[in-house]
């Protein structure tokens, strides 16, 4: 694996991890920064390489601070996307890293005002977060929606990727877990002082407010270091899910090819995605329901093209945590181009608890999970281990194309913060959520017209 490190245009975060097929088969330099910070020469790169047997992919690195770059309708140096361009995209990179440390970039309240859930984990303390047009083209459903605009216009697709999540920790193993984060980038940010969730020594703090007032923030009437600022918000995130047909770099490797793929938040919530027109013919409790799926339907990360007159089938398959939160809920996130306007919409399509979605609404009863904010515990007696459901869409249209991804809900629970909050005795600070409902993603599956 290469790292394409530093990758930056005007402070605008480009990082890419490059994933090599075979590592008997590797190239005799590797591509940098110091080659070219321009994705497209990477993928030039990786193209010749490949036309000597030495296969890769390339996967960018959560986009939330990419200033709208990452999804762009330009082109690296400011001219429209083209088909070569499209082509070369696809080919290179099937895949994009949906959350990690620094955040999560699915959405955005400010991109999705009808997603009551789309505000999970995406501040970062970074200024370019207050412009909306750096929101355009750095988060991934955006990016989905832009693909369908330029497949529209007679472009290949170069948005049509499936997703993971990672960890991106500097400190040698992942810090994914809610209740023992620990640090992402070590002397900096390896105590909770460091990092903002507790007050500074208030000695010390008193004193720096004092004599360098600008080292010290102040919230609720408390001293917090002001470098904390931006690792506050960093997450206990990520982790990537692959359906593969054994475990070897060669079977991972076709996964990520076919982008069969999922991410987590941290947990290891398990989540199978699929689409079709036989899936109606199958029962939820057919011992062979995964076989018949695979048979005669697509997978996440394929393209089912419609049937003229007929509404799909989608199954979703959710495992909890073995060690971990119960599930809250089941989503199916919908995206559409309509009289050239980008829609979307999210559909609640299975509810813990013995609750059902409205029909109106598509919303699922709260089901009263609750977090003891004194010590973090949460109640036992709600929330599902497992979550199986077919769907339709009740506003499917035979002459539209669409995107359709799963997002899984657990019951909420203490934020890492709030967490370091109560070891300390401290009150969690007022302006970071004291609890996040943790969560799964799966890859899209397209649905396309005949044209």
């Amino acid at each position: 694996m290469s790292y394409l490190e530093g990758c930056y245009l005007y402070n605008k975060y480009l990082h890419r991890n490059v994933i090599f097929k075979d590592t008997r088969n590797l190239p005799q330099k590797i591509f940098t920064r110091a080659d070219s910070p321009n994705p497209e020469k990477l993928w030039d790169w990786m193209n010749l390489i490949r036309s000597d047997g030495v296969e890769s992919l390339a996967i960018p690195h959560n986009t939330n601070i990419s200033g709208g770059v990452a999804f762009s309708l330009d082109n690296y140096n400011g001219g429209p996307i083209d088909e070569a361009y499209s082509k070369n995209r696809t080919l290179n990179e099937p895949l994009v890293e949906i959350t990690q440390v620094k955040g999560t970039s699915e959405t955005h309240p400010l991109l999705s005002k009808n997603d009551e859930w789309a505000a999970f984990e995406v501040k970062t303390g970074v200024d370019q977060e207050k412009n909306i047009s750096n929101l355009r083209g750095s988060y991934v459903r955006d990016a989905y929606l832009k693909g369908l605009f330029l497949e529209e216009r007679g472009l290949t697709n170069p948005y049509k990727f499936g997703l993971i999540g990672s960890s991106d920790s500097h400190v040698g193993g992942p810090s994914d877990s809610e209740e023992v984060f620990f640090s992402k980038v070590g002397l900096l940010d390896g105590t909770a002082e460091l990092r903002g969730s507790i007050p500074f020594n208030r000695f010390y703090g008193t004193f720096l407010k004092l004599l360098r007032p600008n080292t010290i923030v102040e919230v609720d009437g408390k001293n917090y270091l002001a470098a904390s600022e931006r690792l506050i918000h960093f997450s206990a995130s990520g982790l990537a899910g692959v359906w593969a047909e054994e475990n070897t770099r060669e079977a991972i490797y076709e996964a990520f090819r076919r982008k069969e793929t999922f991410a987590t938040s941290g947990p290891r919530i398990k989540v199978r995605f699929f689409a079709g027109y036989d899936l109606e013919n199958s029962s939820l409790n057919d011992l062979s329901l995964i076989q018949d799926a695979y048979a005669n339907n697509i997978p996440m990360g394929g393209t089912l093209i419609i049937d003229q007159n007929k509404n799909p089938t989608f199954l979703v398959w959710a495992l909890a945590d073995t060690l971990g939160t119960p599930l809250q809920r089941t989503q199916i996130i919908k995206g559409w181009l309509e009289g050239g306007e980008h829609k979307e919409k999210v559909f609640d399509v299975a509810c813990s608890d013995g609750l059902s979605v409205d029909q109106e609404t598509h919303r699922c009863p709260e089901n009263k999970a609750w977090v003891d904010l004194s010590n973090c515990s949460i109640n036992a007696d709600s929330g599902e281990r497992e979550m199986k459901v077919f769907w339709k869409d009740p506003e499917f249209k035979d002459n539209q194309d669409a995107f359709y991804y799963s997002r899984v809900l657990e019951n909420p629970v203490c934020r890492w913060s709030t967490w370091d909050s109560i070891r300390a005795g401290e009150k969690p600070r007022s302006d970071i959520p004291v609890t996040i409902q943790e969560r799964a993603w799966s890859s899209p599956i397209w649905l396309k017209k005949i044209k």
